[in-house]
């Protein structure tokens, strides 16, 4: 899981997606070079042609500067580049001026005028285009482009080219610039909104714990409130009672005693609930859950028969190990098997993300295995070979214990 599809699979979603977008602007810009700069080394032979070729590697190398800039402005980690944005302007003039001047050094050859030309409009658009991913709103974006479209207009003319050319010049910048640039505050704008998909994921998850953990304090505020208040006004009452001397004290304090317990047995009622989880109702919930998210699971065995303390054990297996694909991996697969044999049961999830996982060491795991020791259950986590992440847990379990 060292190479290229490991990296790729240990990213999660929005990160994919990042990536994604910033190596098709850096590509974008990147193929300058074979697209117009070996161009003008054939159209206009190893001396003219290597200095606009060099132009042409540094206006690449200063775009693709441009785009990683620009894309950590977008995410927060970095300030706004604006002497980028102006570096990158200025190298745009300076390659489209060299082209412009090769051009009207040989203004009867048809090969430089070609050449020139391709790398004066091409650097132009890229520039205009790539200059969008460093800046905030359409108006400020439009007005980039303008600008390029406009310098572009203004430099043809000012070298002596007619208007009608210096005019469809400035249209092809502003055109081909102004896609570009749509293309990059689209992407932008997609990438915000595919981080702000997984921020409300969490979010979501933390409020499901939350609630949960709401609702349990509410039932444990039920059942304590309620009888603690009881068993307050029966001591107060057997207080009074035993002060004057009378026998009904003792039977007051019998009835604090029997709330008491009554408390102690509705308490760990309470608990039991909330520790246990049921195993038919995770595997359906583990492949719900995993369609869901795009993760194809297949669910083999059923938990009809089992004893509850090893539904319980193996539910919170199904759980755990659900989350983690889910929160931890990329899978695109997923497989849960239950088998009873030789006494025991074994409950088995694998998933094709080995990169992303990380076995035994996590705090999750761990719990788990403390869960699973208690029925004297044992857990094994970890690559399996390939990209195949396993998780197994055994309990055991007599014949006895199942029922017809």
């Amino acid at each position: 899981m060292r190479g290229p599809e490991g990296w790729w699979r240990r990213k999660s979603t929005p990160a994919k997606f990042e990536t994604y977008t910033r190596w098709s602007f850096h590509f974008l810009a990147l193929i300058e070079v074979p697209s117009i700069g070996l161009a003008a080394v054939g159209g206009l032979g190893p001396g003219l042609g290597a200095l606009l070729l060099a132009l042409t590697v540094v206006h690449a190398a200063v775009s693709m500067v441009t785009v990683s800039r620009g894309l950590d402005w977008t995410r927060g980690r970095r300030p706004q580049p604006v002497r980028l944005l102006g570096a990158l302007a200025a190298v745009t003039a300076g390659a489209g001026l060299a082209a412009l001047l090769v051009a009207r050094a040989w203004p009867d050859s048809d090969r430089v005028a070609t050449a020139a030309g391709m790398v004066f409009g091409i650097v132009m658009v890229v520039g205009a285009g790539i200059s969008a991913l460093a800046l905030r709103g359409l108006r400020p974006l439009g007005a980039v482009v303008a600008a390029y479209g406009l310098a572009a207009c203004a430099a043809n003319l000012a070298l002596g080219v007619p208007w009608s050319a210096s005019l469809i010049t400035a249209a092809g910048v502003l055109v081909g610039g102004g896609f570009i640039a749509f293309t990059a505050f689209f992407s932008v704008w997609l990438l915000d909104a595919v981080y702000a998909l997984d921020e409300a994921r969490e979010t979501r998850a933390r409020l499901a714990v939350a609630e949960e953990r709401l609702r349990f304090g509410r039932d444990l505020h039920d059942v304590m409130g309620r009888n603690l208040a009881v068993v307050a006004l029966k001591s107060e009452l057997a207080v009074q009672l035993a002060r004057r001397g009378r026998a009904e004290a003792v039977e007051q304090m019998i009835e604090v005693q029997r709330i008491a317990r009554e408390t102690q047995r509705e308490v760990r009622d309470v608990v039991r609930g909330y520790r246990e989880a049921d195993l038919g109702v995770e595997l359906a919930g583990a492949r719900g859950v995993l369609a869901a998210a795009g993760i194809a699971c297949e669910v083999r065995g059923e938990a009809v028969g089992l004893p509850d303390e090893v539904q319980s054990a193996l539910g919170w297996v199904v759980r755990e190990a659900t989350t983690n694909v889910l929160r931890h991996g990329n899978a695109g697969r997923c497989g849960v098997r239950l088998e009873t044999t030789e006494g025991r049961v074994v409950l088995t999830v694998e998933n094709d993300g080995a990169g992303d996982v990380r076995g035994g060491g996590g705090s999750g795991l761990a719990g788990l295995r403390e869960r699973l020791a208690e029925v004297g259950g044992t857990l094994e986590a970890g690559p399996a070979g390939g990209e195949l992440f396993r998780l197994v847990a055994r309990v055991p379990l007599t014949a006895a214990e199942v029922t017809a």
